[in-house]
């Protein structure tokens, strides 16, 4: 319940039918919750935000038209006091630092439990942050690390398009020596030894998109 001994209103935000469907039926299984609408994407959801005006807003990361990480600070913008909490299938720490940095107090996975969700939405709907067990481990485990440099990060989203040295130099306007010491320098800080394996890693991670 609200603070006013009201049902916490949900707004769920995902492209999948059958994803909104599960979800509604987990809200509609407590008796403080209550679903206050459902969206397909992003724009949606900042429309039903407008509107409907939820106590929660649960949303999808990836969606078509316009995905959550769009769409959390544009509904910040219009309603500060908003609470939003992402449910993705996509754990990566960069994922979840961008959510959480834009404003998002929660950020959980599709494969969670029945529990672990009503916990979430109750302690996101507080005020407080909470972040899924797994992806709060990520997190911690890659704080220390060297940071990818935006140049890094612009290379490596080259190189994930199949762009060899000479490609990527061009592209950039940098020489291939350059582009050489930044592959490396990818390299040593995701811990891998070749150009396909920084891909898989920095896309699992939420580094870049593919």
């Amino acid at each position: 319940m609200t603070p006013e001994g009201r049902k916490t209103r949900v707004l769920v935000v995902d492209d999948h039918p059958l994803m909104r469907e599960g979800i509604a039926n987990a809200l509609q299984a407590e008796l403080d919750f209550e679903l206050a609408g459902e969206a397909s994407d992003g724009a949606e959801a900042i429309e039903m935000s407008r509107t409907l005006r939820p106590d929660v807003i649960l949303i999808d990361l990836q969606m078509p038209r316009l995905g959550g990480l769009d769409a959390i600070p544009v509904i910040l913008k219009e309603a500060p006091d908003s609470r939003i909490a992402v449910l993705t299938t996509y754990g990566g720490d960069a994922y979840a630092e961008r959510a959480l940095r834009l404003g998002a107090l929660g950020f959980l996975l599709k494969s969670s439990l029945h529990r672990e969700l009503v916990d979430a939405i109750r302690t996101v709907g507080a005020g407080r942050r909470y972040v899924s067990p797994t992806v709060a481990e990520q997190i911690l485990s890659h704080m220390n690390e060297d940071r990818l440099s935006d140049r890094e990060l612009a290379v490596l989203r080259l190189i994930s398009r199949g762009e060899p040295n000479k490609g990527v130099a061009r592209r950039l306007s940098i020489s291939d020596q350059t582009v050489k010491v930044h592959v490396k320098s990818i390299f040593g800080k995701l811990g891998v030894c070749d150009r396909t394996h920084a891909v898989t890693v920095a896309v699992r991670r939420g580094l870049i998109d593919i």
